[in-house]
């Protein structure tokens, strides 16, 4: 019980500091910006502390099957660090900020090309704007969408050479899939298996979709430009990470509707013997 109130706690200061961490890193933050984006942090830690320390959680997925959450922790924190490096290094280069600027444009260029997400996320933006903050921004998604590939390979590694989830001990689909009722609805393994696909195909086609409907949003509203730091910085992260996320989550659904499916032939293996004659 103590070492899962000291996780939780851990997990909690983790949490506050991923949030408060543009705010720390940006120039020109407002007094009031400071005071909201305390309060979300304070928000983020107590409902993170709240999950992790109760028996049976409310919100957070795979919570007892790492390295699944830590991954998208990881994931996450490295986005919004790298590109808050890259903004503040528009008003306060330093030699690391123009290193990880310098490297977020050659993945930028790199992914550039026609229909590509970097591509309609520069397409999104207004017309008018200059050749620096599109090339800012085309940065930003570039090294964002790369971290989210990245995340997926490692977490599809970890699928197949440390076979994830059956070596982490036993998995407790209550425990694990809190928002995800194994006693209503039909078959378990055909609601996993359709939830998965359905996880997959909106992760991939988010980072398309969003940018395609921001512009088409900009034709009866105020264009988004990104030229705030802090919306720069969690709108890209949002960008790349939440399609990620989702897809990681569909992968993993889809890898227990195969255990649990292995599992019953298992089984009825076994039951298929016991019936055989001596």
């Amino acid at each position: 019980m103590i070492s899962q109130i000291t996780g939780a706690f851990v997990r909690a200061i983790l949490v506050m500091v991923l949030v408060a961490t543009p705010s720390l890193m940006l120039p020109g933050v407002t007094h009031d910006t400071t005071q909201i984006v305390a309060l979300v942090a304070l928000f983020a830690a107590a409902l993170t502390f709240f999950e992790y320390a109760s028996t049976y959680p409310g919100l957070v997925e795979f919570r007892d099957a790492p390295p699944f959450n830590r991954l998208r922790y990881l994931s996450l924190f490295a986005t919004v660090l790298l590109l808050s490096a890259i903004v503040r290094g528009q008003s306060e280069p330093t030699t690391l900020t123009s290193f990880i600027e310098v490297l977020g444009n050659k993945l930028g260029e790199a992914i550039d090309v026609p229909y590509s997400p970097v591509r309609l996320v520069v397409l999104m933006l207004p017309e008018g704007m200059s050749l620096e903050h599109l090339i800012l921004i085309r940065t930003s998604a570039g090294i964002s969408y790369m971290i989210s590939l990245l995340t997926l390979v490692v977490f599809v590694a970890a699928m197949r050479f440390i076979g994830w989830p059956a070596r982490m001990g036993t998995f407790n689909v209550w425990i694990n899939l809190p928002t995800f009722d194994p006693t209503t609805g039909g078959d378990v393994v055909e609601r996993l298996q359709r939830d998965a696909r359905f996880n997959i195909a909106l992760g991939f086609l988010l980072p398309f979709l969003v940018p395609a409907a921001v512009k088409v949003a900009s034709l009866a509203f105020e264009p988004v430009t990104l030229e705030s730091p802090q919306t720069l910085v969690w709108t890209m992260t949002a960008w790349a990470f939440l399609p990620a996320s989702l897809f990681m989550r569909g992968v993993a659904m889809g890898r227990i509707a195969q255990m649990i499916g292995e599992k019953r032939k298992r089984n009825a293996y076994s039951a298929d013997a016991d019936l055989l004659p001596a």
